[in-house]
């Protein structure tokens, strides 16, 4: 709960993240975050005093709709969340329809998933299986079903839910986790 508390302040004390925060949640969608790699480089540039956050190659908003499988609404929200920060580069996932396309786009076959906790907890790392939102009264609200601790210590561990040893080599390769982030340890 410390750990929860301490990112939830990380978050609420950062603007351009309350911003993107405060843009997911007037989408009005019942089950989002914020999360992945945004979350991890929120907490990892604050751990290693960055006063710029460090380059994003997208905010990953995630939500969970098993009513709506066309992802012509996953379009949708991305392009209305392109007009509200068009700073920002959005990718918008209806985890709900993952098992959809996983196999065409990562080789192997997953299951469907239940909810959005159950999507986060199969994120690629442990340290990414994190997730933020506004609750109604715009508290800052963390799923983090794996805990904190990778995230706060800095360690890239692989999460073996949905991600192959192949897939999780060649994520460490492109993403040159401890050139951005020298504390950052992986574990391979």
């Amino acid at each position: 709960m410390l750990l929860e508390q301490r990112l939830a302040g990380i978050a609420a004390a950062t603007p351009w993240f309350m911003d993107c925060l405060r843009s997911a949640a007037s989408l009005g969608l019942a089950s989002w975050c914020i999360g992945a790699g945004a979350v991890r480089n929120l907490v990892w540039d604050h751990l290693h005093g960055y006063a710029a956050p460090s380059q994003l190659a997208d905010i990953d908003l995630a939500y969970f709709d098993a009513d709506d499988l066309d992802g012509e609404r996953e379009a949708g929200l991305q392009r209305r969340l392109s007009q509200l920060m068009p700073s920002q580069r959005w990718e918008v996932s209806n985890q709900a329809r993952v098992h959809l396309w996983f196999e065409q786009h990562f080789g192997h076959a997953v299951g469907a998933l239940a909810s959005l906790d159950d999507a986060v907890a199969s994120w690629p790392e442990y340290a990414t299986s994190v997730g933020v939102f506004l609750d109604a009264s715009s508290a800052v609200k963390v799923i983090a079903p794996h805990g904190l601790d990778d995230l706060f210590a800095m360690v890239i561990r692989r999460n073996p839910a949905r991600v192959s040893l192949e897939t999780y080599r060649q994520r460490i390769e492109q993403k040159q986790y401890e050139k951005r982030w020298p504390r950052a340890s992986v574990i391979l």
